[in-house]
């Protein structure tokens, strides 16, 4: 009777273990699939979010780097219009100074934003010389093209209505070439973009 007993209670206890194993696996095989849930979860958002990253380039930001180019290029061609005219120099010396000086403003604006993220001046000078080299290049193309087919613009003196009328608009029609251009290499990570990513 005694035996039986003890025979009763230790199947009863192996029952109990048992049972109590089953529970610790299954609890172990939710937190495995938990994990590998959270785990997907979190690469699916950063899969998201990369996805995002490229391919971002908007209308704003191409404008805002057109018209970073076109102060750069405004103020090297009237300083080239007036030393030229100043030191009495032919349409052609003059327009190449304005050309010039209208790249070396330009890429001095986009240094000194770069310089001011704590990059040195070599790597500065590169980003710059990638972010505008072809923006300038297209705006300068059409600015001048602009002046040059303007009748009477390339002979007109600072004091003429003409000059800064025929200005006007070929930096106004340079910036709405040139927007376009920026909003592409912006997009593929060229231009602009490489100086955004300074200013994190």
């Amino acid at each position: 009777m005694h035996h039986d007993t003890r025979d009763e209670q230790h199947e009863e206890q192996v029952r109990h273990e048992h049972h109590e194993h089953h529970e610790h696996h299954e609890h172990q095989g939710h937190d495995s699939r938990h994990a590998d849930h959270t785990g997907h979860a979190d690469h699916s958002a950063h899969a998201g979010h990369t996805a995002h990253a490229p391919g971002t380039a908007g209308w704003s930001m191409a404008a805002r780097a057109t018209l970073h180019c076109l102060t750069g290029c405004a103020i090297g061609e009237i300083l080239g219009m007036v030393i030229g005219t100043a030191l009495g120099w032919g349409n052609a010396e003059t327009m190449i100074l304005a050309i010039i000086l209208a790249f070396a403003f330009g890429y001095v604006l986009t240094l000194r934003s770069i310089l001011r993220a704590g990059v040195d001046f070599r790597t500065a000078f590169r980003v710059a010389l990638a972010a505008d080299t072809l923006s300038i290049a297209v705006m300068e193309l059409i600015d001048n093209g602009v002046i040059a087919l303007w009748p009477g613009a390339m002979d007109a003196q600072l004091a003429d209505a003409l000059f800064w009328g025929a200005l006007a608009l070929s930096l106004a029609v340079a910036f709405a070439v040139t927007t376009p251009v920026n909003k592409w290499m912006i997009g593929r990570g060229k231009g602009h973009a490489v100086v955004h990513r300074y200013h994190r």
